[in-house]
């Protein structure tokens, strides 16, 4: 395992977080002199969690060096486990039940990855594989931007992507990439089984040797003037689709 320390920032998100159960906030941070009705109630959620807040000068934010506007707030979190490639396998190897995995190959705008893993919370994906490279860091950004759907998320770093598309594939698991010249994703048939989908980054897509070990590639259909979608966007509709295909309800 491996520890990634997580500071949410933002009025949005730090509300989200903190109405969050399932989360585990260690100390709310409030910029000097703000104190509107909207600070007021992350101040008031926190007591409720009985997470201690401090007011802190104006300029600690700017030591902070943080990459998106922070509104004068943040959120320090536990520190988040990363599993690492073998707890991956073995936690695999657990389930018994068919299993829909996000694969990350290449992306490296934070913004992009934490939309991605909000769009796997929300469509039930059981893991999402994300490269020690050629990866935007899974920082403040990110976190930011997942708003609250990074902490359920069964997360695991590799270090070689080739490698464990290839076990995944002994273990019949299905790997589809999403290219743009692919299949409609309409004419897939995953049949029930344990299922990969692999992104890559925006612009750029997936790497050949990442093409050549795909079981199948598909794309989203286009009705409208617009050729394709930002990463993000495809991202969730693909999962969605995917796990339409699976016929598991959000009850089920």
């Amino acid at each position: 395992m491996s520890d990634v320390m997580e500071r949410v920032v933002g009025i949005h998100a730090v509300r989200s977080v903190l109405r969050d159960v399932a989360t585990s906030p260690r100390c709310l941070y409030v910029s000097q002199g703000r104190r509107d009705a909207r600070i007021n109630e992350l101040i008031g959620l926190s007591r409720d969690r009985q997470v201690r807040y401090q007011v802190v000068p104006k300029d600690w934010f700017e030591k902070k060096d943080l990459a998106v506007n922070h509104q004068g707030v943040l959120l320090e979190m536990q520190s988040i486990k990363l599993m690492n490639e073998r707890d991956f396998k073995d936690w695999f190897e657990r389930g018994d039940l068919s299993r829909l995995i996000l694969i990350v190959d290449g992306m490296t705008d934070p913004r992009n990855l934490g939309a991605c893993l909000r769009s796997a919370n929300a469509a039930g994906v059981d893991a999402v594989l994300l490269p020690k490279r050629r990866i935007a860091p899974v920082g403040s950004t990110v976190m930011k931007v997942a708003q609250g759907g990074f902490e359920e998320l069964t997360i695991a770093e590799i270090g070689n992507l080739a490698r464990t598309l290839k076990w995944l594939q002994e273990k019949e698991v299905w790997i589809i990439g999403a290219d743009a010249a692919g299949e409609s994703i309409w004419e897939s048939d995953i049949d029930n089984r344990s299922v990969a989908l692999v992104v890559g980054d925006e612009g750029k897509g997936l790497r050949r040797l990442t093409k050549e070990l795909c079981d199948e590639m598909v794309s989203i259909p286009m009705f409208g003037t617009v050729e394709s979608l930002n990463v993000s966007v495809a991202t969730g509709i693909l999962l969605f689709e995917l796990r339409r295909k699976t016929a598991q309800s959000p009850n089920s």
